[in-house]
């Protein structure tokens, strides 16, 4: 919730006395921009269209200008000469019976800000995705009296590349949605992170070369295969290639054709086959970026792009070098590389930054020195590079950790001061705001929290009392910048609305946060973090496999309750994966004493083999025993943990762990709910939840829609989806349905409020969360449903009576086609909340890594048709049918375009046949009558329009007739309330 410093004032905007917007003369583009920004708003939240004009003599005006115009200057205002950069403030005046609302910025962008605010004074709430209209429209404009000053100096969002579900299936026209959503939510940056090489790469966000391979308007003369995530790609992040037309559920209409990606990509899908089409995917990019980041520019939000240090040249780039006499290693041509890159990026389009990011093994596995000193002369070679061209950009750094393990704030004896240096948190934002921030002083400093993490891909994560916990920790540590690292869109709006207020305002945040009494209790009697596995393989020297065969691994320690005392501790370990030395070292604390430096499991012992450590006197003061892993290379891990000892009254205590694993013997199991360090870092969300309900869903459902909201908030939501070789895989559950489905009650609480509902937008904003939410429990009940399967299966392969066999094997069958019934359920669920791009990307992760790589529903098909003797019936497989409602969906939707520019509109329509017709209908905003255009259809249920260039702004709906007669429209609430677009001259 952004919350309103204001008075209502009763009928002060009388329906029959619209107020003029007044602009000063000789306005800026912000500022005549921020004018229309208000007579948008004001239109769309009381039904009457304000001019703007000379404002003479009107007796209800609004004025919107910086602090330096006369009309400023010449009021009797309070505290708009102390007004600084990006700061407003909103008042209203009255005088001799007329009113004016004051709208004044400390600078355009300022002034913009305030425009924005002053709409959600009226209401209004923005979003990523775009604008939320209340339809219950006001009858006055309420008096105002606010001062906006931010606490970060730089705001905004990290959209990361490598999924189809972020940025990867953005085009021009989503970059520019989004970005000009940012200056609506006071947000000033968006920045991207490149693979230059590997897995995800080379990406085509950042081209690699040398100065003369690029021309003077930044055009590649040489090029090398990049590409983004596209249907037609196989193995990238563990989606395999697959035919839209082979999806599921009827999502093969989302997409136009069999193979789909960015239009970037153009022809060269999977990936670019000659040196031509290799230029072309660079330039394409180029193209958008030029367009984006150039509006992006004249709306004060700046840009940034970077790549990985020690840079890594291509394949092809190093072959050109060595081809040329020069040797890629050489700092000198590293340098001159990087002075290529640079040169062709300010040639290409405009960027405020260039980040570094920070190996992402250091966050894992830590660094050598070595390491570090190869980071640093990069970093070296990147400033000269820069330098060399006058410094068209400033540098930065980013990564998944801050600096080396070592020392985290190391890099800021290397870096000018002027260079800003960031990091996301670590373990996909489950640990909180990196601490060493405070160490670093007279430099930006740019905290990253995780909006969302890519483990839980594919389902809902609100985390707004974590944003708004580590927003308050930014703030605490001196953090000057405050951005947010996601993939997707509509389905954060709630972790987007929260993060950007909390750059702005923190007047929830508790008034000891930061003391000790505010500090989070570290999780008592269990793991902190990691996850587990288990091998069936034999394990040597032990007659106790199961306790060496099951392990915990990538998990920062343990506190157990122990009495106090003396104690023994036993840890067991097994190297049960690496076949060679120098992948798995670790160290060990044990009371915060290091028992353990740098073990390498196999160079020690080897493979599958058991080993334990014995540590006698062990002193327990405080009830806990505490275990503490340290990270050199990759991952810990440990295999068992056994404590003994007597307390100080005598009593003999034992406590067995067996590690990542179930119960056996006097082992107990590992503690299957692991305490993560994301506990208890939340803040209050209760007045969050109710705003955000009531401006979605209406004043009817309000409260109610909040709880059930804030309860689910962070770690009340459970997670159905985890990373299996990727992104959001389904998750295989073995406890039965029954024992699951409480945890999502929530779902059917939240479906009773539908019928109390009102309003046609209203209903489409539930609805899209009470179907992503369905979607979420259906994934769960599906994963339920796998791990039933594989125990039926587990006791086919034990059983050996054909007879019986056969029993089991139809047992199965059932099972099989049960789940091949609910996976088509869920995928009506997701395609009834496909809305954007990101929703896109999640039923292509569903097809083509759950369903396709990951094997979730035929897994076990091979062993079926043996065991029946038989290939399995046609029932076993997923519809590929449409069976949901038919519906109409535009997946980018902008809100601004510049004068003369056309804009394309795209529609899908979701049905179970194409329409009759489908029809735009668009005026001048305000205007009484509409002019029609048809759409053209480019593809499966897909069809386009591009509207001629207008000259003021405009609203526009979307109709479509389907082959039964019935009539759709988008936005649900027109033509009472449109889709508006204000046209402004950008450049």
């Amino acid at each position: 919730m952004i919350p309103a410093v204001l008075i209502i004032a009763v009928l002060a905007c009388a329906a029959d006395a619209a107020a003029v917007i007044e602009t000063p003369p000789g306005a800026s583009p912000l500022e005549r921009l921020a004018a229309r920004e208000i007579q948008r708003y004001v239109y769309l939240r009381t039904g009457e269209l304000p001019a703007i004009g000379k404002a003479e003599g009107a007796s209800q005006r609004i004025v919107v200008a910086r602090k330096d115009r006369s009309v400023v200057l010449g009021s009797s205002l309070r505290g708009a000469a102390s007004l600084g950069p990006e700061q407003y403030l909103l008042r209203t005046t009255s005088s001799g019976g007329a009113k004016t609302w004051w709208i004044v910025g400390g600078d355009d962008v300022g002034a913009l800000y305030g425009a924005y605010r002053f709409a959600e004074n009226l209401g209004v709430r923005f979003y990523l995705h775009g604008d939320v209209i209340p339809e219950e429209r006001i009858r006055s404009l309420p008096d105002m009296s606010e001062d906006g000053k931010p606490l970060f100096s730089i705001r905004g969002i990290q959209p990361f590349h490598d999924f189809p579900e972020g940025p990867d299936w953005w085009n021009t026209d989503d970059y520019l949605a989004y970005i000009t959503q940012l200056p609506k939510m006071r947000m000033n940056f968006i920045g991207f992170h490149c693979y230059p090489e590997g897995g995800a790469g080379p990406e085509p966000a950042v081209w690699i070369g040398l100065p003369e391979d690029a021309d003077g308007r930044g055009r590649v003369r040489f090029g090398y295969p990049s590409h983004w995530a596209n249907t037609k790609r196989d193995g990238g992040w563990g989606y395999a290639a697959m035919s839209t037309s082979d999806f599921t559920g009827g999502a093969s209409l989302l997409f136009p054709a069999d193979d789909y990606g960015p239009d970037v990509m153009g022809d060269a899908l999977p990936r670019p086959a000659t040196p031509e089409q290799s230029k072309s995917v660079f330039d394409r990019t180029a193209d958008m970026f030029r367009a984006a980041f150039s509006t992006a520019r004249a709306l004060g939000v700046k840009t940034c792009v970077g790549t990985e240090t020690p840079l890594r040249i291509p394949a092809p780039v190093r072959e050109r070098l060595k081809e040329q006499g020069k040797d890629p290693s050489d700092p000198a041509v590293v340098g001159e590389v990087y002075r290529g890159m640079f040169q062709r990026i300010a040639r290409a389009y405009p960027v405020d930054y260039y980040w570094l990011w920070t190996p992402e093994s250091w966050t894992w596995g830590g660094n050598t020195d070595e390491q570090l000193r190869a980071t640093e002369n990069d970093i070296k070679a990147a400033l000269g590079a820069l330098d060399s061209l006058g410094k068209p950009f400033t540098l930065a750094t980013c990564g998944w950790v801050l600096g080396p393990a070592q020392d985290r704030k190391a890099l800021d004896a290397v870096l000018p001061k002027d260079s800003p240096m960031s990091c996301i948190n670590r373990h996909v934002g489950h640990s909180p705001v990196e601490p060493s921030f405070a160490d670093i002083e007279g430099r930006p400093k740019w905290a990253i929290p995780w909006m969302e993490n890519d483990p839980v891909m594919t389902a809902p994560q609100p985390w707004v009392g974590r944003m708004r916990y580590d927003a308050a920790d930014a703030l605490r540590l001196g953090c000057t910048g405050l951005l947010g690292i996601h993939w997707r869109t509509k389905i954060l709006a709630q972790n987007v609305s929260a993060l950007a207020d909390a750059a702005w305002d923190q007047s929830w945040a508790p008034g000891n946060f930061g003391d000790e009494s505010s500090k989070i209790e570290e999780p008592h009697n269990g793991p902190i973090g990691g996850r587990v596995v288990t091998y069936g393989v034999p394990i040597e020297d032990t007659d106790e496999d199961p306790v060496y065969q099951s392990v915990r691994y990538d998990m920062d320690g343990y506190r157990l309750q122990a009495p106090n005392g003396t104690c023994s501790v036993t840890l067991k370990f097994n190297e049960p994966h690496y076949r060679e030395a120098g992948k798995r070292v670790f160290g060990v604390k044990l009371q915060g004493r290091m028992v353990i430096d740098s073990l390498d499991m196999f160079d020690r012992w080897g493979r599958n083999r058991a080993f334990d450590f014995d540590f006698h006197d062990v002193k327990v003061t405080d009830g806990i025993l505490k275990i503490e892993f340290v990270r050199i290379v990759e991952y810990p891990c440990i295999a068992g943990i056994v404590i003994e000892g007597r307390s100080d009254d005598g009593g003999l205590y034992v406590k067995r762990i067996n590690c990542g694993g179930p119960a056996y013997q006097d082992y107990e199991a590992d503690d299957a709910q692991v305490r993560d360090p994301a506990d208890g870092r939340t803040m209050p969300v209760a007045e969050f939840y109710s705003d955000f309900a009531r401006a979605n869903f209406g004043a009817n459902v309000a409260s109610r829609a909040g709880r059930i909201l804030s309860s689910i908030d962070g770690r009340g939501l459970p997670e159905p989806a985890r990373w299996l070789g990727g992104p959001g895989g389904i998750a295989i559950n073995n406890q039965p349905w029954e024992a699951v489905k409480e945890r999502y009650a929530f779902v059917d609480e939240f479906a009773a409020l539908r019928n109390d509902v009102r309003g046609a937008g209203n209903l489409e904003r539930f609805d899209y969360w009470l179907n992503t939410y369905r979607f979420m429990a259906t994934m769960a009940q599906l994963g339920c449903l796998r791990g039933e399967l594989d125990a039926k299966v587990a006791a086919l392969k034990a059983e050996q009576d054909q007879a019986r066999r056969r029993s089991i094997a139809d047992e199965a069958l059932k099972i099989r086609v049960r789940m091949a019934r609910l996976w088509e359920r869920m995928m009506t669920y997701q395609l009834a909340a496909v809305d954007t791009p990101g929703e896109m990307g999640t039923v292509a992760n569903l097809e083509q890594h759950s369903r396709g790589t990951l094997k979730f529903l035929t897994a076990h098909d091979d062993l079926l048709v043996d065991a029946l003797g038989a290939e399995l019936p046609s029932e076993a497989q997923p519809s590929k049918a449409y069976s949901g409602p038919a519906r109409l969906i535009v997946p980018t939707v902008r809100t601004q375009v510049g004068e003369g520019e056309s804009m394309r509109v795209r529609v899908i329509v979701l049905d179970r046949a194409l329409p009759k017709s489908v029809t735009l209908h668009r005026r001048p905003i305000g205007n009484r009558n509409f002019d029609k255009l048809n759409l053209r259809n480019i593809g499966r249920a897909t069809f386009e329009v591009e509207l001629p260039p207008a000259e003021s702004s405009f609203e526009y709906y979307v109709t479509a007739v389907t082959e039964d007669g019935s009539n759709l429209i988008w936005p649900a609430a027109a033509p009472k309330l449109c889709q508006t677009v204000v046209v402004w001259d950008v450049h």
